[in-house]
């Protein structure tokens, strides 16, 4: 069978290296399709080892992508290992920009803090933030680890600033008001972290 690993979006390649993920949020794609734009179904039969992911990379010309972004059907921090092998690899061959787009929940998923091996790998961290409210978070992204997510979550974006360049908390425009926008803010004031709203994507 052949699986979409690296699959373009924009001007950028995207890398879906698991179909794992601890969340079941209530808006998310994977619900309603299989794929995304031109991207060939997102579906894996396995978690594509390393050397897999490098063999596919060896199909793409990297000149013609400004980033390379871990993003797919699944949460990239649950493929750790092969995210941190592939970046290195990245880094090496092409030194191209590195973006995780998370869910946060990277240190429950591990159980330990994985931020510091991000350093000098990842350029960008994309935090999926949705709420400024704990209890509605825990209600639109139903995460397996329960109520201590949402701190989890903030607390993994803190940490990342320490090794990461970039870290942004995002929510999606037309879902929340603006005021819980301007209380999305507050929290990235008081992270020192990056807060931007996303278009919306059906």
């Amino acid at each position: 069978m052949m699986m979409t690993i690296l699959y373009k979006v924009h001007n950028n390649l995207y890398v879906n290296l698991t179909n794992k993920c601890p969340c079941a949020c209530t808006f998310c794609l994977r619900q309603t399709r299989d794929h995304m734009e031109d991207s060939g179904v997102l579906w894996l039969d396995h978690d594509p080892s390393f050397e897999e992911v490098v063999e596919e990379f060896k199909k793409f010309d990297l000149n013609q992508y400004e980033e390379v972004v871990f993003c797919g059907f699944g949460e990239p921090t649950e493929a750790l290992d092969v995210l941190l092998a592939t970046a290195k690899f990245i880094k090496a061959e092409y030194n191209k920009p590195i973006r995780i787009n998370t869910n946060g929940l990277g240190n429950l998923i591990n159980g330990r803090d994985i931020a510091p091996l991000f350093e000098g790998l990842i350029d960008t961290i994309s935090i999926s933030l949705n709420t400024p409210d704990a209890s509605e978070y825990h209600r639109l992204v139903r995460s397996k680890f329960g109520e201590k997510s949402f701190d989890a979550m903030l607390s993994f974006a803190g940490e990342c600033k320490k090794y990461v360049p970039k870290v942004v908390l995002s929510t999606v425009a037309t879902t929340i008001s603006h005021d819980e926008e301007a209380q999305c803010q507050k929290i990235c004031d008081q992270l020192g972290v990056t807060y931007r709203i996303r278009p919306w994507e059906d």
